[in-house]
């Protein structure tokens, strides 16, 4: 199979229930050792839009394909826990999942810094280290797509940056593509090779930095935009202007932040 064909495609996708069109016109194509990111505010339909994707929900228009026999690990936005459950970690991770072995748990753990963490119980896990446990779940048998809601869900400010440096470390690991939903506007620009903006539809779309000078994205966003980091290692002026010859040079570590209106600044 060629490792250029599409992980999973959306062909002018849509959803309406009861007379209300949550969902119209998406088309979206991931590739392998791709991060999507679909952002948009408040009842845009982002999580719709993933559960069309999975086949959870049927769309009434559009079309959607999966790679044949495509392996996808999903993380949900929440996992409601009853305190007075004393299920482990370990016991999560294998629940329902039947060719998944005790060691493989384990190492699905580790992958993403937990491996402490299998015999303790669920219900005494802080924020960030739930949604370590399941970030592990859903890359415990090695998907070819990784599908996260909102992966930093009740992850303090210090720890998101981490969860996306997770993340970006499994594609890196497994060779797998990764559809995310976030809010983060302020790290999820310097953490993914492409946004989908949408309010029912898509109102922008492609680079990062390219979605975060569009009209439509700071028009629904306003204040709350998030600037686009990159690494170079060149200098500007006062004005914002690049000073030298060299212009670009995305090996080099010195972070860096576009606004949306100037094109680079300190």
């Amino acid at each position: 199979m060629s490792h250029s064909e599409p992980l999973i495609t959306a062909d002018n996708l849509g959803l309406e229930i009861a007379g209300r069109q949550l969902l119209q016109n998406i088309t979206l194509e991931l590739q392998q050792g791709e991060i999507v990111t679909v952002i948009g505010p408040n009842g845009a339909g982002k999580t719709t839009l993933l559960r069309l994707l999975l086949g959870l929900t049927k769309a009434t228009d559009g079309r959607v394909w999966r790679r044949p026999d495509l392996r996808i690990g999903y993380m949900p936005q929440r996992l409601q826990i009853d305190a007075s459950m004393p299920m482990s970690v370990m016991r999560f991770l294998l629940l329902g999942q039947p060719r998944l072995g005790a060691a493989q748990a384990q190492a699905a753990l580790r992958r993403v810094g937990a491996g402490q963490l299998a015999d303790a119980k669920l219900a005494d896990l802080s924020g960030g280290e739930m949604q370590r446990v399941l970030l592990a779940r859903a890359a415990s048998r090695k998907p070819q797509l990784l599908v996260l809601d909102e992966p930093t869900q009740g992850v303090d400010v210090g720890g998101q940056g981490e969860v996306y440096q997770l993340i970006a470390a499994l594609r890196d690991e497994l060779d797998c593509g990764v559809l995310l939903v976030s809010h983060d506007l302020h790290l999820v620009m310097a953490a993914t090779d492409r946004v989908l903006c949408i309010n029912q539809h898509i109102c922008c779309h492609g680079h990062p930095e390219q979605v975060s000078r569009d009209p439509a994205y700071l028009e629904l966003f306003g204040d709350k935009v998030a600037p686009y980091t990159h690494q170079h290692n060149h200098q500007h002026g006062l004005s914002g202007d690049i000073v030298g010859a060299q212009r670009c040079d995305h090996s080099a570590r010195q972070p860096h932040t576009h606004s949306a209106n100037q094109d680079e600044r300190k």
